[in-house]
Parts: structure tokens; sequence; C-alpha cells
């Protein structure tokens, strides 16, 4: 909305400043983050009244998670009304991306919210059955792949090597919906303690605000032999949306949690940078930069194989996180060693920029 009324302005005087996408990010984040300190407290009160008992929890889990009864889900509601208000101030609306990677997000929001309230309403944790849930989200995700590739070409890139990609064509709108839906669950899947999730989405959305940034400069791409992909800039502050936004949940998140995200929020943000990934053609970095949450897929999967299989466990309780809690690890422990993991993940994925 500035940045349109600023262009009508000609860019003149202060709103020169809109102009430039460093600035807008940095004003997007603030906003956000602003927005979300500010409804959060009468929000959560009212979730709270709406939701009485609040997210069911699993009396199989962790036995130190039953003293977190009562607590109030759907916090994801509060990251979704403070994203989406800063986007529609500082983006640039016309830009193709910006839509795939809202309705992802939004699309995603609303079948998470489905899954919540079907919980909270049932005092249950199966809401809505995987099937039909999964239907939903390659329905949003095919969508949000066919704006994007009308943008881009077909060709998946491959990280460490300048210039070398492989054509998948037609198959390539497979690969992003796959790519957006497992990514969005893979976030869900991790979102098992206080502050887990939160944290590596804001250093994933930190690391690709500048991987879109760069992405979307012909000068840039070219010095660091990326693929060029125009209008890729502004995913910069789309990312510095989730930023603001998660900055300001996990300020109520923190142990112990005033609300929790749900698969609401975690379900939006993960679907969120898998559009991003596609859009700014680093779908592979985004498996390593959101390392952590391929990793807690992957306990799941194996964990669920394995037993099938042997009618053993290869760990104690999946996802992971919850395998180290059972080893005696402290919640807060578990947290913030899987934040440092993050970090060094998001490292290791820049490192691929000029490893090339």
């Amino acid at each position: 909305m500035l940045y349109l009324l600023a262009e009508w302005l000609g860019f003149e005087g202060i709103f020169n400043l809109v102009r430039y996408q460093t600035f807008r990010a940095g004003a997007t984040l603030m906003t956000a983050l602003v927005i979300g300190l500010i409804i959060g407290p009468r929000f959560i009160d009212l979730l709270r009244v709406r939701q009485g008992k609040g997210q069911p929890i699993r009396l199989d889990g962790p036995q130190s998670h039953l003293a977190k009864r009562g607590t109030p889900t759907m916090g994801g509601l509060l990251i979704l009304a403070a994203l989406l208000l800063s986007l529609m101030l500082w983006m640039d609306l016309r830009n193709p991306f910006v839509w795939a990677c809202v309705a992802v997000t939004c699309g995603f929001g609303v079948i998470g919210f489905l899954d919540d309230y079907d919980k909270v309403s049932k005092s249950s944790h199966k809401g809505v059955p995987a099937r039909l849930r999964l239907l939903l989200e390659f329905v949003v995700a095919g969508i949000a792949a066919w704006i994007i590739v009308g943008q881009i070409n077909t060709n998946l890139y491959v990280p460490f090597v300048s210039g070398v990609s492989v054509p998948l064509g037609p198959v390539y709108y497979l690969f992003a919906a796959t790519l957006i839906v497992g990514f969005g669950n893979a976030v869900n899947l991790t979102d098992g303690l206080d502050g887990l999730a939160t944290m590596p989405v804001i250093i994933a959305a930190g690391t690709f605000a500048l991987i879109a940034y760069l992405a979307g400069r012909v000068d840039y791409s070219a010095y660091l032999g990326i693929p060029y992909v125009e209008g890729a800039g502004e995913l910069a502050i789309f990312c510095a949306a989730i930023m603001g936004a998660g900055l300001a949940f996990l300020w109520f998140n923190a142990p112990p949690a005033a609300v929790f995200m749900g698969d609401t929020g975690s379900l939006a943000l993960g679907g969120a940078l898998g559009a991003i990934a596609v859009a700014s053609h680093h779908e592979i970095v985004l498996l390593i930069v959101g390392g952590l949450f391929v990793v807690e897929t992957a306990s799941v999967i194996i964990q669920v194989f394995w037993f099938k299989r042997t009618g053993r466990r290869v760990f104690r309780m999946a996802p992971i996180h919850h395998h180290f809690e059972q080893l005696g690890w402290s919640e807060s422990k578990v947290v913030i060693r899987f934040w440092i993991i993050s970090i060094v993940l998001a490292m290791a994925g820049l490192a691929t920029l000029k490893l090339r």
C-alpha cells in the first residue's frame, strides 16, 4: 500500500526510502513485531475464554507436558494477523510471488485452523483426517506452484556448483508442490516444545531474506553464480514479516508458554518457507537451512517404518525432540540446543552462495 502510494507520489522526499527493499524489509519486521506485541495479550485472553480447556495434551507423551493443560492453541492466528497486516502496508502488491506466498500462508493457515478447531472442540488430538488435510494442502500448493512457475523456469539448480541445473519440465510443478507441502508438515512436526519451531523458522526466514534479495539482483546473482529471479527481492520483505511476527509470538510462547502456535501457525509458516524457496530457486538450499525440520520428519518416518516391520523402536519417542526429553534432557535444553543447530545449518546454507 505504502509502496504504491510512494510510487504515485514519484518517490519524492522521505518517500524515496520506500523505493528500497532493504528499508521496507526492516520496516516490515518492526511493523509485524509491534502489531504482534500490541494485539497479543488481548488475543490470548480471547483464545483462553473461547477454548476453555485449551489444546488437548497427549497422555502417551512426556509426562512433563501434562502441566501444560489449559494452555490455549491457535496462536498462529496472531502470527498471521501481524504478518499479513505488515505485508499489506509495505510490499509491492503487484508482485506475483507475493500473492503465491500469501496464498500458501493463508491456505495452509486455514487448513491448520480447521485441524486445531476440531481438536479443541472434540477434546481430541486427532483433528482433521490426514488424507483430507494432505489433499487440501496439495491443492493450495499446486495453485501457488502454478503462479510461481509462470514467472520462473522449471530447472532445479544444484547448490555448490555454478551453472548446473536439472531440467524437470512439467515434473517441476509436482516437485514444487511436494516441497511446499512437505515443509509445511515438517515445521508442524517440530512444533512440540515451547519455542522449538518458532526460532528455527525465524532463522530460516532471515537466511532466505538474504538469499531472495541477492537472487533478485542482476549484479549480485551474477557475481555469486546463483540463478537470477526477477522480482524475487520482494520476498525478502515477506521473510522479514515472518521474522517480526515470529518474534512477537515468541514473546508470548517463551516457557512457560501463554499460547501454543498450533497447526494454524506451523503449517502456514512451513508452507510459506517452502513457497519462498521455490520462488527464489533455492529449493535444495532450503533442505540445508531447514535441516532441523528435515531431521524431525525423518525421525518420525524411520520410527514408523521400523516399528511396523520389527515391533521395535529406533527412538524412545518420535519426533526426535521427544527422544531427547526421554533421555533426561530438560525442555529448555532441547530447545536451545536445537536453536544452535538451526544457526549452524543456516550458516551452511549461506555458504552455498559462495562455494560454487
